[in-house]
């Protein structure tokens, strides 16, 4: 069983890395869905699907390496309105790697991220999530540095996570999530069973409690 501590970020972490983003403060009833790892053809169509009928929109930090193999799925994203951030191009965890290597492979996804803007300028906001939620001390300076707002989150669904049942993962959101919530999800085909159900149960629950949902665009 997954502690509390692991699906609601604590304060005291929140406090600690006060520079990163956890929560939005909002004076109405508002969350903030997010999606790591796409996009990827089926599951984020899915998604998309599913946010377009309950009027939603979201934010998906998106891998650049597959934003190139799949542009079609990333203009829908971008053509539904809905935000995009930057979630490196190979899925790298920071702390495994050259302080270096990382930077390169940050600046890779954001220049395919550019490359397939549309040729009508965006004022997008520059958003990013680090894999795995690691950072080092430098990579987070740097990044930080650069004018980026790093997105973590207030809640976690945890649909990743093979040995959690659908509705663990719904259950996840539902005790932890309120006004303000950042929530990770991910649109990928390892977390799409669990996901697909924890998505509409929190579609379906907050709906009815007057929540809207936002894509993160911070000021």
């Amino acid at each position: 069983m997954l502690s509390k501590l692991f699906i609601k970020t604590p304060f005291w972490a929140k406090l600690i890395f006060n520079r990163l983003t956890w929560h939005i403060e909002s004076d109405e009833k508002t969350l903030y869905l997010t999606f790591d790892d796409g996009p990827i053809p089926g599951v984020t169509e899915w998604v998309l699907d599913t946010l377009q009928a309950y009027d939603a929109k979201a934010t998906f930090f998106c891998i650049g390496d597959n934003i190139e193999k799949h542009p079609e799925v990333f203009q829908r994203i971008l053509s539904e309105g809905h935000e995009i951030g930057n979630h490196t191009q190979n899925h790298l965890n920071a702390r495994k790697v050259s302080t270096s290597e990382y930077m390169d492979n940050f600046s890779s996804c954001e220049q395919t991220i550019e490359k397939h803007l549309p040729p009508t300028p965006v004022n997008r906001p520059k958003l990013f999530r680090p894999p795995y939620g690691r950072t080092t001390f430098k990579t987070r300076n740097r990044i930080l540095k650069s004018g980026y707002k790093m997105i973590m989150w207030d809640v976690i669904s945890a649909d990743y996570m093979n040995d959690l049942s659908p509705q663990s993962c719904l259950d996840n959101i539902l005790k932890y999530a309120g006004n303000g919530s950042i929530i990770v999800f991910h649109d990928s085909l390892k977390a799409e069973k669990n996901m697909k159900h924890a998505l509409t149960g929190t579609l379906e629950h907050f709906t009815k409690k007057g929540f809207a949902f936002k894509s993160i665009n911070p000021t």
